[in-house]
């Protein structure tokens, strides 16, 4: 057996769709040569990925396509049917060929000369061809996925990822306050990694050409910490600039950009101690 019958054999294996007798072939030629099993451990990992691939995710049409036309193109042995198997001799196909036998020539079935070809039928190439191209599939439809995961880790606002850097800290820290209707807003900061975020739930979005401004706000001086949009009446935003112990987290309604003298143009309508 060569290498080449011998990865048909593996495709097969890592598939569970051996015959017996194949199954024998298979082992035996693996305990002939050793250095092989690279080829049966490539196609199990193979085989595990598609297994692992679910139906969830739709591959493109076009991978589908190209699949069944490149099983319709590879070679495939002929495999006889069942109305072969009772055929008469009388009914094969005659031979043209001037070297070919007579029928005086060809033992009868009975006879002690009739030959034997002791080799077994190789396996038929299709198989592997079509496991590759299906392992392939899977690969993409896992990159896809995969891919799809990484952009959305990659592209997490910045308040979300300070979020999780606060509430991982050690010395995180958190004060909520009730709103007017009937929402929550909460102040999450951590001196150690020297972030807050504000968390607002039930906040309502303001006028147009208005936006919502942060302030820390240190005794009486407001010190502005940015803007911040409101999503369907929630909010995450982190605060510019570095906070302090004792600051105050407030918000109040300013035009669009923020308020243009760098002080509170309206009364707070957030005011979440921290101290």
């Amino acid at each position: 057996m060569n290498e080449k019958d011998f990865a048909e054999l593996a495709a097969g294996a890592a598939l569970h769709t051996l015959t017996a007798e194949d199954e024998r072939r298979f082992r035996a030629a693996l305990l002939e040569h050793p250095e092989w099993q690279t080829i049966v451990d490539a196609d199990a990992a193979s085989a595990g990925m598609l297994a692992e691939t679910t139906a969830t995710v739709d591959p493109p049409a076009s991978i589908r396509s190209a699949l069944l036309a490149q099983i319709a193109l590879t070679p495939q042995n002929e495999v006889a049917g069942p109305d072969d198997a009772g055929r008469s001799d009388a009914a094969a196909p005659v031979r043209t060929s001037p070297d070919a036998p007579s029928a005086e020539d060809v033992p009868s079935a009975g006879s002690a000369e009739v030959a034997h070809d002791p080799t077994p039928a190789k396996p038929r190439r299709w198989v592997r061809a079509v496991f590759a191209l299906a392992a392939c599939l899977a690969v993409l439809v896992g990159v896809g996925v995969g891919a799809v995961a990484l952009n959305d880790q990659l592209n997490r606002p910045a308040s979300v990822v300070a979020l999780q850097e606060i509430e991982a800290a050690g010395d995180a820290e958190q004060a909520t306050v009730a709103l007017d209707d009937g929402g929550t807003a909460t102040a999450h900061w951590s001196a150690s990694v020297g972030k807050a975020v504000l968390v607002a739930d039930g906040i309502p979005t303001p006028a147009e050409g208005e936006t919502y401004e942060l302030w820390f706000v240190r005794g009486d001086a407001p010190v502005s910490a940015g803007v911040f949009d409101v999503d369907g009446g929630d909010a995450t935003a982190l605060l510019a600039g570095d906070m302090q112990a004792g600051d105050a987290i407030a918000v109040t309604v300013e035009q669009a950009g923020g308020s243009p003298t760098g002080q509170p143009t309206t009364d707070p309508v957030i005011v979440i101690p921290t101290a």
